[in-house]
């Protein structure tokens, strides 16, 4: 009688001792080897979203999908590797198992079962027939035969006969007739969802973004008093090794502007910013903050610097402003970039040389978009021709070359080359954390929330690689001159939280 043991067995491992090594490892690149992973990866997507986005996968490799009922269990159609005699072939398929670990965090294994004739030809013993009579019989149980099911011999009035068996999975196709199945962790398939689900652009709704009605607010350590506070550039510098300021000192200089590409909705890059302005205004040069803000906000920020910082202050900062109310929070408008703004007013209060510019547009999109980001920037930049310049960006907007997938697109740190000296970028390098952003969700709807953000191999942060900054021996060809290594990442939500979670998709434009 067919056994169903063998199957759940060799799926219980994950490194399955024995084999050699292959999917069930994965390749790693600070000891160069070949390891079997110790940790589990919880995606922070609910586990419809990642079961989708595994469903989706093997679609696109040409595979039929069956679900059983719940949607937590996945069988892929079997493919025959090569071609083979009968008695002799190998099938393969796919197993996806799902399970919730929390409403937005969830865990998905996929496996990759093989279906061996000589092993279920072992199992079953000798036999006494002929060639012909093998191979017929081998074609008739072909797992694509139009009856897909599977069947035991049983004892008969004359000698035995075939009863057909209750299949576990009915709609799968019928291969659970082979007895013995060997199945394996499929770590490279499970690293392409991976990049799937974490590896996502950011969406930075630009247009149609309306605001929501405000809500009482009050800044992080701010208070009705009118006693000056002091930056928070001591415990910045103490957090961040002090190795890192030889780095940082070639990029500071009186003229020069440097673009830090900004994965957005993370406490990391506001923190690293601060350490770098208040390095600057250590050394006596006057400095500006570019943050994608829209332009009209401009008026509101300057009042907010020059004032006390107290709650009204903030109240007025926020509640005058549609930007911090947007429907659609996409990590522009952290808690950590109001923090950052915080600490800029606190460094004019104690009489450094610094200021904040709103470079960012409510209307244009793509290209239009980024000449306007410029235009902002540059006129600024005109009145403070000696201030050193930090832009806090997105990927796409710091980087210096021009992208390869629209020869008509120039990125707004293209434009600032061409019209400055002295421009430099610096892509980020982290390990795996989180942030809060918008994002495609796998029903292809805008999504802000918080989510789970991985590295590339190239922006991976290795774990003897500390916090600070590596210069490339010559810029990239997507012209970024180095890298500003963050650590793990951790979310930061919106200053102001809407009162309703948006679900339509409005225009929105890559940051």
């Amino acid at each position: 009688m067919r056994r169903f043991s063998w199957v759940l067995v060799l799926l219980g491992c994950t490194g399955c001792a024995g084999l050699t090594r292959g999917l069930a490892s994965r390749y790693n690149p600070e000891t160069g080897k070949y390891e079997t992973p110790k940790e589990e990866f919880i995606y922070w997507v609910p586990i419809e979203d990642a079961m989708m986005m595994a469903r989706r996968l093997l679609e696109e490799r040409r595979y039929d999908v069956l679900e059983e009922e719940g949607g937590l269990e996945m069988y892929s159609s079997a493919n025959e590797p090569g071609m083979n005699d009968p008695g002799l072939k190998l099938y393969e398929r796919y197993y996806v198992k799902g399970k919730r670990m929390g409403p937005r965090q969830s865990l998905v294994r996929i496996f990759r079962l093989s279906y061996n004739d000589m092993e279920t030809s072992v199992e079953n013993g000798p036999t006494t027939k002929s060639r012909d009579e093998i191979v017929f019989d081998a074609n008739d149980i072909h797992p694509f035969d139009r009856h897909m099911e599977a069947f035991a011999s049983a004892p008969g009035g004359n000698g035995a006969r075939q009863v057909a068996l209750a299949n576990p999975f009915r709609n799968a196709p019928g291969m659970e007739r082979f007895r013995y199945t060997r199945g394996i962790r499929d770590l490279d398939f499970e690293g392409v969802l991976l990049e799937r689900l974490e590896m996502v652009p950011a969406l930075e709704v630009v247009s149609g973004n309306a605001p929501v009605p405000m809500q009482s607010v009050l800044m992080e350590d701010s208070a009705e008093a009118t006693a000056p506070q002091a930056p928070a550039c001591d415990s910045v510098l103490a957090a961040i090794p002090s190795a890192s300021a030889d780095e940082v000192s070639p990029l500071l200089g009186a003229g020069q502007v440097l673009l830090v590409a900004d994965p957005l909705g993370t406490r990391e890059v506001p923190t690293a910013a601060l350490r770098m302005m208040c390095e600057a205004t250590t050394r006596g040069l006057p400095v500006t903050l570019a943050l994608s803000v829209p332009s009209n906000e401009q008026a509101s920020l300057d009042a907010y610097l020059a004032s006390q910082g107290l709650a009204s202050d903030a109240q007025s900062l926020l509640g005058g402003s549609g930007f911090w109310r947007r429907t659609y929070q996409d990590g522009r408008s952290s808690r950590a970039i109001l923090w950052l703004v915080e600490q800029t007013r606190r460094l004019r209060a104690q009489g450094k040389d610094v200021a904040v510019v709103a470079i960012d547009t409510t209307q244009a999109q793509g290209d239009a978009r980024e000449a306007e980001m410029a235009k902002n920037l540059l006129a600024f930049h005109a009145r403070r021709p000696t201030a050193w310049t930090l832009v806090l960006a997105g990927s796409v907007h710091a980087r210096t070359a021009k992208v390869d997938w629209n020869s008509d697109f120039e990125p707004l740190g293209v434009r600032l080359a061409k019209a400055l000296p002295h421009v430099r970028a610096l892509d980020v390098g982290f390990r795996r954390g989180t942030q809060f952003v918008c994002r495609y969700n796998v029903w292809e709807d805008v999504e802000c929330n918080v989510f789970a953000i991985s590295p590339t191999r190239e922006a991976r942060q290795a774990d003897a690689v500390e916090r600070g900054i590596q210069m490339f021996a010559e810029p990239r060809p997507d012209g970024f001159h180095g890298r500003l290594f963050l650590g793990e990442l951790s979310a930061s939500p919106p200053a102001l939280q809407p009162q309703r979670r948006a679900t339509a998709s409005p225009p929105k434009d890559k940051g």
